[in-house]
């Protein structure tokens, strides 16, 4: 086992080093400049069709769930415990800093996202019995006509779901709910575990019903808090932005309980932890939004442009200037408790019960993202007569995480996280022409019905 686990840290170094790090972001850019930065240039034109139309029934096309619903299954998924605890521990290491860094990485991320869903809609496929499906295992076989990769990377990812979005999320829970209320471990994965069978025997349909609803209500619920925090300490904003940007490209010494960062570690933490936050190459998300009811790969891409930009861009930013306006970044502390520690600083005891409450809400919101992840590369690599199966073994490691235990198998799914990217990236780049042929034409098209 020791040997196992000492193989498995040597590649994890690697999935969540410098070499993936350089393809995830890499890849981005290269996609970015191709699509001459629509992604960013043309925000504006992204927010109008995605969340001016977030409650829009008017969804033409072929599908299993709305739009926005896939889009909320995707954004359950991706908006978890990275965006609390993540963002807190990237400062934490790397210093204001990684915040910027983060930014680069969700900057670029947006146009990697958007391809993924482009080709996962593009390639997917309808089942014998009337279900849509797709992900990167079917762009990767139908795209590229290469199933042994595609398979690598189901098997990644069925694997990969039961620990960063099973056991991970329901011990996040179990211990926040711990830490700031007392509530018994086993009694609150018990709780959750209910609750997530509840939801994920309905499927995708269910889960879509369920995170619509969900996902806005939890975003809400933390931006107003984090608000409060960050107009409570509007006069030291200006130096938190300029103390973010000089981090970024300047070492920062040893202050506090800050032990110092360099260039070089603000950046590595910076955009792993960007990376993780909005998964960007993952090759996750496409895999909800491929079930959507769209009339265009475009149409739906653009909701992939908005979930990265929800995600990193409006809360982990939140997180991160919360944490670094109260001046707490240097406590020591790391973590969940640090972003606590900054609510707590402006509305005592309550303030740590609002990242309690978010925490919770990110964290069972991506357990039930996940599920249908999983249960779809499982689908991929068995078939259909698995996806119950998938479910029924679900539950009990929403249990087994919340206790603390098998974390042996929490490190490698960690690993296989990291490790779909690869799979994932290689279907991305090679049907890259595939998008960019798309984008043209579907903008162009947009142009020829503006004008008329």
């Amino acid at each position: 086992m020791e040997t196992l686990m000492s193989i498995n840290e040597f590649i994890n170094g690697i999935v969540w080093g410098w070499p993936s790090l350089i393809l995830i972001v890499g890849t981005g850019i290269y996609l970015t400049v191709r699509t001459n930065c629509f992604s960013i240039v043309r925000i504006g034109y992204v927010l109008k069709n995605t969340l001016m139309k977030m409650f829009s029934k008017d969804d033409k096309g072929e599908g299993e769930v709305s739009a926005f619903q896939a889009v909320s299954t995707a954004l359950a998924a991706t908006v978890g415990t990275g965006n609390i605890a993540g963002v807190a521990t990237a400062i934490a290491t790397g210093g204001p800093g990684a915040l910027f860094w983060m930014w680069i990485a969700a900057l670029f991320g947006m146009t990697t996202k958007f391809a993924e869903v482009v080709l996962a809609v593009h390639y997917r496929e309808t089942t014998p019995d009337g279900r849509i499906t797709g992900g990167p295992m079917y762009y990767i076989q139908n795209g590229l006509n290469k199933k042994w990769l595609a398979k690598i990377f189901a098997f990644f990812g069925a694997f990969a779901a039961f620990g960063i979005g099973n056991m991970v999320q329901s011990n996040s829970i179990a211990e926040a709910l711990n830490v700031t209320f007392g509530a018994n471990k086993l009694i609150v994965g018990i709780v959750c575990a209910v609750m997530t069978g509840i939801v994920v025997v309905g499927g995708i349909k269910r889960i879509g019903q369920v995170t619509e609803k969900l996902v806005p209500f939890m975003a809400a619920f933390y931006i107003i808090g984090a608000l409060i925090i960050v107009i409570a300490n509007i006069t030291h904003l200006p130096a938190a932005l300029a103390l973010i940007v000089k981090s970024a490209f300047t070492p920062v010494a040893a202050t506090g309980g800050f032990i110092g960062s360099t260039v070089m570690l603000s950046m590595r933490y910076g955009i792993a932890r960007g990376v993780f936050t909005n998964e960007a190459g993952l090759g996750s998300a496409p895999i909800a939004h491929a079930a959507a009811t769209t009339d265009h790969p475009i149409r739906q891409g653009l909701w992939g442009v908005f979930e990265v930009f929800v995600d990193t861009i409006v809360i982990a930013t939140l997180t991160g200037l919360c944490i670094i306006v109260t001046g707490v970044w240097d406590s020591g502390l790391t973590a969940a408790a640090l972003t606590a520690e900054a609510f707590n600083s402006v509305i005592p005891t309550y303030g740590g019960w609002i990242v309690a409450i978010g925490l919770f809400l990110f964290a069972f919101s991506t357990i039930l993202g996940w599920e249908y992840y999983g249960e779809r590369c499982a689908e991929y690599l068995i078939g259909p007569k698995v996806n119950i199966v998938y479910r029924v073994l679900w539950v009990p490691f929403v249990i087994i995480g919340a206790v603390g235990g098998l974390e042996v198998l929490w490190d490698l799914a960690d690993t296989m996280n990291g490790l779909m990217a690869i799979p994932n990236l290689i279907g991305v780049i090679f049907l890259s022409p595939v998008v960019f042929k798309l984008t043209r034409e579907f903008f162009a098209k947009e142009k020829v019905n503006k004008l008329n």
